[in-house]
This record gives C-alpha cells, sequence and structure tokens, in this order.
C-alpha cells in the first residue's frame, strides 16, 4: 500500500477496489475508446452546474460588496484567514435581537433549577455550562461587547437595525435540549420545562418582528449546532441562515451548502500544548465513546468488533463525564491516530477533540460534512477512509501502520497550522472564522431577497434552489 491511501477525500471511486489497489488512489486517465459520448457529457455539466454555483458565490463573497450607502465598515481592514495580506473585507453589520429572557438566560436558569442549583436574582451573572454544542454562547458573548470595530474581528454590532447586513437571534437551542427535567410519576401534571415549547414560543416571536417579515426571514442567523436543535420549528425558519453541525437530520429543503454554515464542536477535552513529534504518542489508534449509536453510528460498534484485539489499539466505551473526558485526553496526547467514526449523525465531537489533541483523525463517515472547508484543506490534515474499507478485516490497522513517521509529522504540522480554528477561545479562533463565513452569504442572501420579490409563489415539493445538499449515501449496520 502507498502513503496515498491517507488522500481518499479528493478521489471517490464506485467501484470495489481490487488487491493492492486503495480506494483513495487516484486511477490514470482513461484512453480515447472509453471516452463518455456528448450526451454523457451534457449530463455531466448539468449535474456539475449546482456546484459551479457555489463556487460563484464564493468568489463573489471575497469581493467587496457593493451598498447604496457608505458606512465606516466599508473602510475597515480584517484579515481573511489569518493571512495579514489579504484584501480588505467590509466589517460584517450585525444587529443582534434583544430577545425575550426565556430563550436564552432563561434556559440557563432552568439548567440550573434542575440540577438543584441556586438561582440568582440577576440570571446575567449565571453561568453557562459546558458542552459540546458551545458556539450559541460564543457568538452571542463576542456580539455583546462588539458596538466598537475591534482589531482583527471580521463583525460589529450595530444598534440601527437599518444598518445592519444581517439579524442575529441570540437562542440557546442547544442547551435547551439539555434541560431535560424529568417528568413528575403523575404524567398529568406539565413538565416544568419543555423544549417544545421553547421553539414553538420561538418561531411566533420571530414571526411578529418587523425585520423577520419583511424579507421573510433571508437575512436572519439562527443557531441550531445540535443536530436536534430546533427541530420542531424548522421548517418555520429555514429562510435563514442556519448554524449547525451537520445536515444528518435536516432535509434538502431546510439547509444547504449554499445557504448555511457548519460549526465545529466544542472539543471537551485539553489542548496539546506541546510541539510535533511521535516519541510520546505510542498508541496507534485510540477511540474513547459510545460503543452503540442510532443510523449511521452503528458502524461504532462494527468497529468496535474488528479493532477490540488489535495491538496497539485501544478502543473503549465511554460517556460523558470528567473522567472519561480526562481518560480521552491521556489517550488522544499520547496516541499518532484518532478514530473518528459517525454518531447519531454524520459528525461527532470527537473529531475535533483530535485536532486539538494534534492526533490525526481518521474519519470513517462517508456523509460527513466539514467546517471552514474554503480555507481548510482536511486531506492535509485526516484520513478519510470510506466505510465499506475500513469494515474490511485488518483493512484499517493496515493502512495506519505504512504511514511513515515523515508522513505522520507532516500531517502534525499541517493540523497545528489550522488548530486555531476549532479553539473558540482563541481571539482570532473559530468564533472570528464563524462571522467571516456568514458575510460570505451576503451576495446569496441579497439575491434571494431580490428574486423573492418577483417569483410566482407555487404549490412544490421541489427543493428550493439554494440548495445543494450534503452527501447522503447509504448506512451499513452489518459486518
Amino acid at each position: 500500500m502507498s502513503e496515498r491511501s491517507a488522500k481518499p477525500r479528493k478521489y471517490r471511486h464506485h467501484h470495489q477496489p481490487s488487491a493492492g489497489h486503495l480506494p483513495c488512489e487516484e486511477d490514470p486517465p482513461p484512453s480515447s475508446a472509453m471516452l463518455p459520448r456528448r450526451s454523457s457529457l451534457l449530463k455531466r455539466a448539468l449535474l456539475s452546474l449546482p456546484l459551479l454555483l457555489l463556487a460563484f458565490y464564493a468568489f463573489l463573497s471575497f469581493s467587496p460588496l457593493s451598498s447604496p450607502s457608505t458606512s465606516v465598515s466599508d473602510y475597515a481592514v480584517t484579515a481573511v484567514a489569518g493571512n495579514v495580506n489579504a484584501p480588505a473585507l467590509p466589517l460584517l453589520e450585525v444587529f443582534m435581537y434583544d430577545l425575550p429572557e426565556k430563550f436564552n438566560y432563561g434556559v440557563i436558569k432552568h439548567h440550573a433549577l434542575v440540577r438543584s442549583s441556586s438561582v440568582p436574582d440577576d440570571l446575567s451573572s449565571l453561568k453557562y455550562p459546558g458542552h459540546q454544542h458551545m458556539a450559541e454562547w460564543y457568538l452571542y458573548s463576542d456580539l455583546l461587547a462588539a458596538y466598537v470595530p475591534r482589531p482583527g474581528s471580521p463583525v460589529v454590532r450595530v444598534s440601527d437595525p437599518a444598518k445592519a447586513n444581517v439579524f442575529y437571534v441570540p437562542v440557546f437551542s442547544s442547551l435547551s435540549l439539555i434541560v431535560n427535567q424529568a417528568r413528575p410519576a403523575n404524567s398529568d401534571t406539565p413538565p416544568a420545562y419543555s423544549d417544545e415549547e421553547m421553539q414553538d414560543d420561538l418561531a411566533s416571536w420571530l414571526e411578529e418582528q418587523e425585520h423577520w417579515k419583511r424579507n421573510n426571514g433571508r437575512d436572519h442567523v439562527v443557531i441550531a449546532q445540535d443536530p436536534n436543535a430546533l427541530y420542531k420549528v424548522i421548517d418555520r425558519v429555514r429562510n435563514a441562515v442556519l448554524l449547525v453541525s451537520d445536515f444528518g437530520r435536516l432535509k434538502g429543503d431546510q439547509a444547504s451548502l449554499v445557504k448555511d454554515i457548519i460549526l465545529p464542536y466544542s472539543h471537551r477535552i485539553n489542548t496539546y500544548a506541546g510541539n510535533v513529534g511521535v516519541e510520546k504518542r505510542k498508541t496507534l489508534l485510540f477511540f474513547m465513546g459510545n460503543r452503540y449509536r442510532k443510523d449511521g453510528g452503528k458502524i461504532r460498534d462494527l468497529l468496535f468488533q474488528l479493532l477490540e484485539n488489535e495491538k496497539d489499539v485501544i478502543i473503549k466505551h465511554g460517556t460523558q463525564s470528567r473522567e472519561s473526558r480526562r481518560a480521552a485526553s491521556q489517550g488522544m496526547h499520547t496516541s499518532k491516530f484518532c478514530l473518528n467514526p459517525a454518531g447519531d449523525t454524520p459528525s461527532a465531537c470527537r473529531l475535533f477533540d483530535a485536532i486539538v489533541s494534534m492526533c490525526i483523525p481518521v474519519i470513517v463517515s462517508d456523509s460527513i460534512e466539514l467546517p471552514f472547508e474554503d480555507v481548510i484543506d482536511y486531506s492535509k490534515i485526516s484520513i478519510f477512509v470510506d466505510t465499506t474499507s475500513a469494515l474490511k478485516p485488518g483493512y484499517l490497522v493496515s493502512l495506519l501502520r505504512e504511514v511513515s513517521e515523515e508522513k505522520i509529522l507532516e500531517y502534525q504540522k499541517e493540523i497545528k497550522k489550522v488548530k486555531r480554528y476549532f479553539e473558540y477561545g482563541d481571539p482570532n479562533g473559530t468564533v472570528n472564522e464563524i462571522w467571516r463565513q456568514v458575510s460570505q452569504k451576503l451576495p446569496l442572501i441579497r439575491l434571494m431577497i431580490n428574486r423573492d420579490k418577483r417569483v410566482v409563489k407555487g404549490e412544490t415539493d421541489e427543493p428550493d434552489c439554494s440548495c445543494i445538499c450534503s452527501n447522503q449515501t447509504g448506512l451499513i449496520s452489518t459486518l
């Protein structure tokens, strides 16, 4: 096997690999006798049109945005993707709604009450609890102090809605799912907190707002990072730019790569403070997490069966706890590769734990979508293995054993370059990149707003034309 097996994301094959031919290797160009007919070429061109549109909008987003009036943001200089020599871009001007308390700090209050904690009169003094979908807190906190342009920040908060590019809805939708107080024994007694009720109230509140009604929510940004967040009302807010972890539970007419933004999970283990190197990384492959998941996550149990007796491989069942996080930190910091299979949806937090641990991710999730792919080439920091190959006895371990020390160091150096993109607490990290990603949506937002003014509305089951659906492949549940 060659080390090019570590780069399968660039090349996708639909045939079964023969012996000695890895699914990641590039096939030679076809001979003239194998060239497709014109009709086939035309069909391929039509199928590639959505991707061309995506590239077109990415190009537009890096150009100065025209505006009927000039504001201070038109002259702001911000670094793109950490490049101080990048062209100047206008600041993203955001109006953050002053939501009723029950949609943010009220959620923290109920989280505290569920755990029998005392609740102060001033709810703003409550601490937001740590979990893997904390982007909602970091974005909210960033905007609280953003009325004045800040060095290196691509966003400024505006108090006048008329000056806003977008409207941010600071709902704690992911934390709301965690507030899961058990129902009393008497089923007729309503629970003290209801996530479904919160969702309905939020959608109804938004639908009453003048600025939501003006453009049918097109210029709004709504965060639903947990794959189940806002599940009940997603159809009512789908016109907004959605900030999500993946598209695993979203339909093609609800979310898309063009309209929405993929967010990294908040890593839950300690960041590795050491340098590149393999001397202290004695374990070949490490995984610690829930063995039994639903849907695409069923592959975890299959991988456990294949790997649990392999030499130099540590694969453990573990749940969310401080003790598990300590063990996971130790394991990731002392391993060369970290296994990242799908969870209940295509994404999982361990990918981002691995990156900040400088442990090379081995991604086995055929339908995964990844954050910030316009600035991060994941084939340089991760190894992608398709599910079918990963489930062949001996394949995965043999593949990893053939990666040379030199290649491992190369991966680690690339991870170190991009690690800040996955650090929510870094002043030039995840939060800045999310706002930059939002700014890239402005041309599409304007296009859709103008288009809505003239399109004849009709009943149709077809996805909106702004949709480029994520890769949805079949699931494998048995060996």
